[in-house]
């Protein structure tokens, strides 16, 4: 089947960052694929696409440019005629819904977050019923899609866009008399909640400043709340948490970490967490999206409410305090992520989604 793979935009981590293992599956299914972002963004997926000798092209100049970009996106879909369009994140579904409706190509839609704007949550339950199939990725997000989208059960498969490698780096135990190094790797975004994560780190400095000597947190991304978050360290007073900005080689930034911590609002199947257990980290998350089945409590980390600070410190003690345990559950982590969504399983998955569009796709080829 030839595919066209409608994204949001070319930024460097999020949906886009998995879109090279996705399309190398569809290459061997027996598919070809194009990739069509809406928006330049920061970028570096470009870099990514370009590295893995992928087809792609880029039809609009940002968030405001709406009509178009649409009328763009329609013009290539007339003279390149996929046989199915393959849509992620909200605009780029909400764009190739509509297309495919007004030219009769079947669309199949990625959801990748248990959470949507109201406004985009309301796009979607009203072009979404174009999309012939769609796609969750991860059980989580598949109960989203149901419950706040309306979409039929049958119509949505579960295709985890995390394909873990066993050849990935893995982290070293941390030494008894070194320093317990926990990072996180995200978007500078509210929904992250990266306030929570260093307002924990004043907590444990005031309460046990003993152990706050012994850690330190390291909060690798960018995004609009780099400069609030910079500021609270800074009044704070914290010299044990410092924001590393972009990291271009995040399996290195991993296996450099002793833990690592998620302490989201929102996640969907959250692919920075499980390269952190597929590095041999212990994770302390919050119970959001994926991670609530990924982390098994008190055996591959640990799992603490959203927006509670002590509770996170307390668990980020629990990792310095005993490091042979919080080793152990690196292991753990490592086995569990690898048995979960290795090779085979992601291929398999992903092969059932295919399988699943190329009848749709044959109905609609002309007789």
């Amino acid at each position: 089947m030839r595919i066209l793979y409608l994204i949001n935009g070319l930024n460097g981590g999020g949906a886009a960052f998995p879109v090279p293992e996705l399309i190398a599956t569809a290459q061997r299914h027996g598919d070809t694929v194009k990739v069509v972002a809406l928006m330049p963004q920061d970028r570096r997926a470009a870099e990514r696409f370009d590295r893995a000798g992928l087809a792609w092209s880029l039809i609009g100049s940002g968030p405001a440019d709406i009509l178009p970009s649409f009328g763009k996106l329609l013009a290539l879909l007339r003279k390149e005629r996929p046989d199915f369009i393959w849509t992620s994140l909200s605009r780029a579904c909400v764009y190739g819904q509509i297309a495919g409706r007004l030219l009769g190509i079947p669309v199949l839609s990625w959801q990748h977050n248990a959470f949507l704007k109201p406004g985009n949550r309301l796009l979607l339950r009203l072009t979404g019923r174009w999309a012939a199939r769609w796609v969750a990725d991860s059980e989580a997000v598949a109960t989203f899609t149901r419950e706040a989208l309306g979409v039929a059960p049958e119509l949505i498969d579960i295709w985890p866009i995390f394909r873990a490698r066993s050849d990935a780096p893995q982290a070293v135990a941390c030494a008894a008399a070194g320093r317990f190094r926990i990072g996180s790797l995200g978007r500078l975004h509210p929904n992250k909640r990266y306030e929570d994560l260093i307002d924990a780190a004043a907590w444990l400095r005031d309460q046990h400043p003993a152990a706050a000597r012994r850690l330190e947190i390291l909060i690798g991304g960018e995004g609009p709340e780099a400069a609030a978050l910079a500021a609270r360290i800074e009044r704070l007073g914290l010299d044990n948490v410092r924001l590393m900005g972009f990291i271009d080689q995040p399996a290195a930034f991993l296996a450099s970490l002793h833990g690592y911590v998620q302490p989201s609002h929102h996640e969907g199947m959250c692919i920075a967490a499980h390269e952190a257990m597929q590095a041999a980290l212990p994770v302390v998350a919050t119970p959001v999206g994926e991670l609530r089945r990924s982390v098994a409590d008190g055996q591959t980390g640990f799992i603490v409410p959203v927006g509670d600070p002590p509770a996170l410190a307390k668990a980020l003690l629990a990792l310095t305090d005993d490091r042979t345990r919080a080793a152990q559950m690196g292991l753990a982590s490592r086995e569990r992520v690898i048995e979960r969504f290795g090779a085979a399983a992601f291929d398999r998955s992903g092969y059932a989604v295919l399988d699943k569009m190329a009848p749709i796709v044959a109905a609609q080829r002309p007789r």
